[in-house]
Order: C-alpha cells, then sequence, then structure tokens
C-alpha cells in the first residue's frame, strides 16, 4: 500500500501529524492509516468506509442542533 496517493482531512491541524489519512486501493477498497503511525495501515471495503463517514456526519450533525 505504499505506493497510494494519501489524503488528509481538511479538518486536520496545521502540521498535519495527528489525522487519520485514506487512499483509493481499487474499485472497491478504501486504504486508512494514522498519518503518526503511517506504516501501520488496513483497508476496508468503500461500503464499509461510506457507512462509517454517513455515521461521523450524523454524530456531529446530532451535537450542533
Amino acid at each position: 500500500m505504499s505506493e497510494l496517493k494519501w489524503f488528509k482531512s481538511s479538518f486536520s491541524e496545521a502540521s498535519g501529524n495527528a489525522c487519520v489519512e485514506v487512499a483509493i486501493c481499487d474499485d472497491t477498497r478504501i486504504a486508512l492509516r494514522d498519518s503518526k503511525s503511517p506504516a501501520a495501515q488496513t483497508s476496508v471495503t468503500g461500503t464499509a468506509f461510506r457507512s462509517f463517514v454517513n455515521a461521523v456526519r450524523r454524530e456531529t450533525l446530532a451535537r450542533t442542533t
């Protein structure tokens, strides 16, 4: 997974050293890693990742209303 193009959230801290990074592996998998420990990587299905992101969005919305 080292040849992947990694992306950080626009909400990451300015130094970019404390965030989750994601990369698209292929048509079905999304790779994840912690910027503090980039060698430790995992991947999940695109469906699982979308479910996670949607759950975070719902929780964030619920806390702001």
